[in-house]
């Protein structure tokens, strides 16, 4: 495809997205459990939620920033959801559900699908954070809307139908030093 005549000479600025500027109001949808344990099984690291918000928003109107996250029975992840919060990140908790048989279950597709339909009306762009391909429907729907849709993942876990269907993708995976912490818990060698 020729580039039209009047861009042949323009000089194209580093990460330009036409699609991306100032007056887009912007929603982050933040999958904590996918991105967790993609970054955990990938990389043995800890994801840098912050670096991801404040990379996806860029030059934009950010109007909400959402994690879904699971509590447990110990409340561990407490300080965590805490850190969040310090962010500007809300979250939306949901108990860790123990089945009988000893399955565990900590779900949060449907719920932030409808936060993201919800919460749309006031928005240009959607950002969710999470590889996961059970978002192809959600994502479809908001493009049909005439909602740009945008996701932000680690490149080995996302699905590809996912990656195809969205107007833009972050690849994580291409800036580890920015979108990885370490586990400083973790005894050094």
């Amino acid at each position: 495809m020729k580039k039209p005549t009047h861009m042949k000479n323009q000089k194209k600025q580093p990460n330009y997205n036409p699609l991306k500027h100032p007056d887009q109001r912007i929603g982050v949808f933040i999958d904590v459990q996918n991105m967790y344990y993609s970054a955990k099984n990938l990389f043995q690291r800890k994801v840098n939620f912050g670096a991801i918000v404040k990379e996806a928003v860029g030059n934009r109107k950010l109007i909400r920033a959402i994690a879904y996250v699971v509590r447990t029975e110990t409340q561990d992840e407490q300080p965590f959801f805490e850190a969040l919060y310090n962010l500007g990140i809300e979250t939306r908790e949901k108990d860790l559900q123990i089945f009988n048989s000893g399955m565990k279950k900590a779900d949060w597709d449907v719920g932030l699908a409808v936060d993201a339909i919800r919460l749309s009306q006031s928005l240009d762009a959607i950002v969710i954070v999470s590889g996961d391909g059970d978002y192809l429907p959600l994502v479809e729907y908001l493009r049909s809307m005439g909602k740009q849709v945008e996701v932000a993942a680690f490149g080995e876990t996302t699905s590809s139908l996912l990656r195809d269907e969205v107007d833009d993708f972050m690849d994580l995976s291409e800036r580890k030093d920015l979108f990885l912490i370490a586990d400083y818990r973790k005894k050094r060698r």
